[in-house]
């Protein structure tokens, strides 16, 4: 009975090695496509290291960076959440996920202009899930800087979309107002003739303003997005020049080890 026992135990020693030999595997092979920006290929070796292994923390954070760069953001938002539930003890990898969902939220909220349907006369619908992608970017921000206060990109990131957040408060606030004293103008518009060569409505004016304001919460937006991309170049080249170095230095120790004496 003894005996039966342990070749049950062995032979799940050796399932078990075997298994983790094979996720090891398909980590480093989506590694390499990943940085070969062949995300797609990175992406199906991260869910097959992950079949493996559902609580792979490495192959979770790398298939939520796979998402993020095919602009896949549920998917990406998704995989984040799930990789923190897995990684409860590295304070420094927690706060590059949720500052890497405080980067995706934002990526949402710049792609919604295209994707919010369309008024009469070609104006964007306005609707409450702008609003609520710039407060989660803010939120997962926060929560980045409460695990590492050293982070220096979140800080940054995080200003930026709380003043994006605020000059949105003020432009509805002002939106309210104007839209009272338009109704009152207009009353008494009603009783005046309209004079076609007075200068440039006033309502137009406010309108330009308005869109004044949105170019600028825009722009905000491509800087924090301009600058997350440069990141990721940086990190890449760094990636590159580390692995040259290693290339280098393999080939000069084997010189060395081949080398006739």
């Amino acid at each position: 009975m003894k005996k039966i026992l342990f070749i049950i135990l062995l032979i799940s020693i050796t399932i078990s090695i075997s298994a983790q030999k094979q996720v090891r595997k398909a980590v480093r092979t989506g590694n390499r496509a990943y940085n070969e920006q062949r995300y797609g290929a990175a992406e199906a070796e991260y869910n097959k290291a992950l079949k493996e292994n559902a609580g792979s923390k490495e192959a979770s954070f790398n298939l939520a960076n796979t998402y993020y760069k095919q602009q896949k953001w549920d998917e990406a938002l998704k995989e984040y959440q799930h990789y923190l539930t897995l990684e409860n003890e590295d304070e420094t990898k927690m706060s590059a996920a949720w500052s890497n969902m405080g980067n995706t939220f934002l990526k949402k909220k710049a792609n919604e202009k295209a994707q919010q349907p369309m008024m009469q006369g070609g104006q964007p619908q306005q609707g409450g899930q702008q609003a609520d992608n710039l407060k989660m970017s803010m939120d997962a921000y926060k929560n980045a800087l409460r695990l590492n206060p050293k982070d220096e990109e979140t800080r940054y990131n995080l200003a930026v979309v709380q003043k994006m957040i605020k000059d949105k408060e003020d432009q509805d606030k002002d939106q309210n107002k104007d839209q009272n004293k338009d109704q009152k103008q207009d009353q008494k518009d009603q009783n005046k003739d309209q004079n076609k060569d007075q200068d440039k409505d006033p309502k137009q004016d406010k309108q330009d303003q308005k869109q004044d304001q949105n170019q600028m919460s825009q722009d905000n937006i491509q800087q924090i997005l301009q600058a997350i991309e440069q990141d990721e170049k940086d990190t890449q080249e760094r990636v590159k020049q580390a692995k040259a170095q290693e290339r280098k230095q393999k080939n000069e120790n084997n010189k060395r080890q081949n080398k006739d004496w």
